[in-house]
Formats: C-alpha cells, sequence, structure tokens
C-alpha cells in the first residue's frame, strides 16, 4: 500500500508517473461508489457516475488547488456528475403503461416492500433496522449522516463536497440524528 499523501501522488503524476493516478483511484473508488450510489440508487448508473468523476477529475488535475483535500474536490466532481446524469436520465410515466380498462400491470405487480409484523418480531439485525431508518429521513438528513458516519468525512470537507455552508451541514446532521433516534424509538415501542 502506498503511503504517500494525495498532494504527493498528484505531483508525481503531473510529473509523469502514471501509476500514481491508478493509485489515487484504488484509493478513493470505494467511498466515491459508495457516494454515487446513495445519490442515484442503481449499481449500474452509479459505475457510470465514478467513471464520468475519474476521467473529469483526471483531465482537470493541472488545475486542482493542492492546498485543498482532493477527497473533497472528488466528491464535489461526483455530485456534479451524478446530478447531469440524473438530468439526462428520463423517467417513463407508469401511466403509459396502463390499458383502455386504466389497469396498471407495471404497478399492480409491485409488491409492498413493508415486511410483516412477524417479521418484523423475528428481526434482531440492528444494522438492517438503522438502515430502513435512515431511509425515512430526508434527503439532505440521510446523505450527511452517510457522509459523515461511513465515509468518515469532515463537517467541512461534506460542506465542500456537496457544496452548501457549515452551518447548514452541522444542522441537517443534528436535526438527522434526533429525527433517527425518534424512528429507531417508535420501533422499539412497536416490538414490545
Amino acid at each position: 500500500m502506498d503511503e504517500r499523501q494525495d498532494a504527493q501522488l498528484i505531483a508525481a503524476h503531473l510529473a509523469g508517473d502514471e501509476a500514481s493516478l491508478g493509485i489515487l483511484v484504488t484509493r478513493h473508488l470505494p467511498s466515491l461508489y459508495s457516494f454515487a450510489l446513495r445519490w442515484l440508487g442503481d449499481a449500474h448508473d452509479a459505475d457510470d457516475v465514478c467513471q464520468e468523476s475519474f476521467v473529469r477529475a483526471w483531465k482537470n488535475l493541472r488545475k486542482f488547488d493542492r492546498t485543498r483535500n482532493f477527497r473533497t474536490w472528488l466528491f464535489a466532481i461526483a455530485k456534479n456528475a451524478a446530478l447531469d446524469h440524473l438530468k439526462k436520465k428520463k423517467t417513463l410515466p407508469f401511466s403509459r403503461f396502463e390499458d383502455e380498462d386504466g389497469a396498471n400491470p407495471v404497478v399492480d405487480g409491485i409488491e409492498d416492500p413493508a415486511p410483516l409484523a412477524p417479521e418484523l418480531l423475528e428481526r434482531a439485525d440492528i444494522a438492517a433496522d438503522l438502515a430502513a431508518a435512515m431511509d425515512k429521513l430526508p434527503p439532505g438528513q440521510r446523505m450527511v449522516l452517510y457522509l459523515h458516519y461511513n465515509d468518515h468525512l469532515t463537517f467541512r470537507e461534506i460542506g465542500e463536497s456537496l457544496g452548501e455552508p457549515l452551518h447548514t451541514v452541522k444542522s441537517r446532521h443534528h436535526r438527522g440524528l434526533i429525527a433517527l433516534k425518534g424512528i429507531l424509538e417508535g420501533r422499539t415501542e412497536n416490538k414490545e
């Protein structure tokens, strides 16, 4: 494992060491993929956005201010690439699948994703309960909590990545934790 800092790897790449770029990609790909997957909700789309993000970063590496955090810069690029991807992606309204009687086999065929009460009582997996509770949070709060606790970004790094002021990130974090606690306590009360 290469112990060089990101700024050193960037300098080495700009000086002609092609392997340094590969180290940067390997180092940041898992967290960037996780970030893109949370934005897009689709593994294939997340792959595309990660690839696009690294291409954009590579093209603009000479312009990168090495006094800044590379990871934060890369996440900001990924956020913009994800937003661009979502803008390009066209959705097909479910109403197009309706027949002349108004029946919609696509919607009718979708199962209720909510687990049954006996299944909830049998489930003891805390991680699954936490993930379900996180899904109930507003997207802004959910993203801040994921970036802080899963990707270990500081509030400042999150703010820079999302293009949000520091106080907004802190507020979303605080409100997200309060809401998450309420959701989890509600689950605990329902299980008893």
